[in-house]
């Protein structure tokens, strides 16, 4: 049997750090015995997802040094690599399951699914999901709703009583309760499949035989199974990683920890550096190694060797392990690193234009266009307070641009400078009262290069990292908003600013 398993990421968003944790294990799995590592692209969500995410998980995938036998940038077999292109196959496999009995139409209204949420979370340690309502609809009953242009979902049907008994690669035997089970939406109102439905079936005809994930779907693993008895098909075997945590054991996520991998290659973190930490964060070799390359990991794997206490992933150990792979390298290929990470012509040529102008003498630049370099800006928490604003108001403002500029579809100077105009005319200030924190933000300065350009050179995940770190330098001043200040701004941003936060 040959070895295939897949990394499979949704282009919604900068690529995580947590798809790459995956994708090295999968790509160590199949490699180390002679298989194939398979891309594809989940991009069921229409509204969210972009050729240009795509392309950016592509980029930093190949940074870090993973290739794939087969994807959407170089065919193969089994194409097309995107689920966006392979809805037909879903709409056809859907229906089978409601022939079969498997599925069931839904016709309950978003604000009844609503208030049932809300009545279902007043209840401590209570069940959250669909109550079966429509499964209890007679064939013919459903199908005349249909007939009559009412709008449904497809969900699938859960077994009421008993528990689903699986077998997890790392963990043994699982047992989960069916009446813990959610009736998954399978196929939504507009045709699309969810996530469930698109990913068992491509995994059936791509011929995975081995499906490496983050624990976070463990629970989801009945539906799946569920899905995979109903049409009749073996499923493969699966492994679930422990999630990355934050040093505090919370979840890995961008409130606590840049996430994304752009963040880590812009601040100059080597790519064997950012591939042996991940492996180190849930894989430990037999003669108890802690440096290795990637071509080491795939000869030597052995996924009994994975470990399944939660992993902290620590910015700070990162830095660490990196410095010591930099002071190893020779000098030549420390300057070729530099040429390549930023000190290059391509760079030079979009800061100097904004520094010429400002320029008496040549030492002058270094001052000036430092923070482009910089992985993070330090200055006094009272530099914030300085701007004319109140903390409250700047830790305020700085949560709005972050979720802006985190749902904004470009990143281009109009983009941003679109971003910042709009929130100056929602917030009543003029732009340049707005902008006057995220000059210190951004650059550490009062005074400093054009900021848009500025945010556009450092490009999105650097310019989050920023606000996010000049968030912080405001909690150290006691200017931090409260959990419940946090929610009402949310509710704000979601009735002024239209947005999700």
């Amino acid at each position: 049997m040959k070895i295939r398993t897949r990394i499979a990421p949704s282009p919604t968003g900068a690529p995580h750090i947590g798809t790459a944790y995956v994708a090295l294990f999968n790509y160590a799995f199949a490699k180390h015995q002679g298989g194939e590592f398979i891309l594809r692209i989940e991009d069921t969500d229409r509204e969210r997802s972009s050729r240009e995410a795509e392309q950016a998980i592509l980029a930093a995938l190949k940074w870090l040094g993973l290739s794939w036998d087969e994807g959407p940038d170089v065919g193969g077999s089994f194409s097309p690599y995107r689920q966006s292109e392979r809805t037909a196959l879903y709409q056809d496999a859907a229906r089978r399951l409601v022939a079969k009995g498997a599925a069931y139409p839904c016709f309950c209204a978003p604000e009844r699914l609503a208030e049932l949420r809300r009545a279902q979370t007043t209840v401590k340690d209570g069940f959250l999901g669909y109550d079966g309502r429509c499964a209890a609809l007679s064939s013919q009953e459903a199908q005349r709703r249909i007939q009559a242009g009412e709008a449904h979902v497809l969900r699938l049907r859960v077994p009421a009583e008993g528990d689903c008994v699986l077998r997890d690669g790392l963990r043994g035997e699982v047992r989960i309760p069916w009446n813990k089970v959610d009736h998954q939406v399978l196929l939504k109102a507009d045709g699309f499949p969810t996530y469930h439905l698109a990913n068992v079936v491509d995994d059936h005809l791509m011929e995975i035989t081995h499906v490496i994930r983050g624990e976070e779907w463990l629970s989801s693993l009945p539906k799946h199974v569920l899905l995979y008895q109903a049409f009749g098909w073996q499923p493969p075997e699966f492994y679930h990683l422990p999630l990355l945590r934050n040093p505090d054991k919370t979840k890995l996520s961008k409130r606590r920890n840049p996430v994304s991998i752009l963040y880590y290659q812009r601040a100059g973190i080597l790519p064997e550096t950012l591939i042996n930490y991940l492996g180190l964060m849930a894989y430990s070799f037999a003669d108890g190694r802690e440096q290795f390359t990637l071509a080491e990991l795939a000869e030597s794997f052995d996924i009994k060797r994975v470990s399944l206490g939660g992993p902290i992933f620590d910015l700070q150990k990162l830095q660490s392990f990196n410095g010591r792979r930099l002071r190893e390298l020779p000098l030549d290929e420390l300057l070729g690193r530099l040429q390549t990470w930023g000190l290059n012509e391509e760079t030079w040529r979009k800061v100097l234009p904004l520094a010429q102008p400002r320029l008496n003498q040549l030492a002058d630049l270094v001052p000036l266009a430092a923070f482009l370099f910089a992985d993070r800006q330090l200055y006094e928490p009272a530099a914030l307070l300085n701007t004319g604003l109140s903390g409250q108001r700047v830790a305020r403002l700085l949560r709005l641009a972050q979720w802006e500029i985190e749902r904004s579809a470009e990143w281009t100077l109009d983009a941003i400078k679109q971003i910042f105009e709009r929130m100056a005319q929602l917030e009543g200030l003029k732009l340049k009262q707005l902008l006057a924190p995220f000059y210190i933000a951004i650059s550490g300065a009062v005074v400093s290069l054009p900021i848009f350009d500025s945010m556009l050179i450092l490009g999105r995940d650097m310019t989050l990292a920023r606000l996010q770190y000049a968030r912080e330098a405001l909690a150290e001043a006691g200017c931090a908003l409260t959990k419940d200040e946090l929610a009402e701004l949310e509710k704000t941003y979601r009735a002024q600013y239209g947005g999700g936060g």
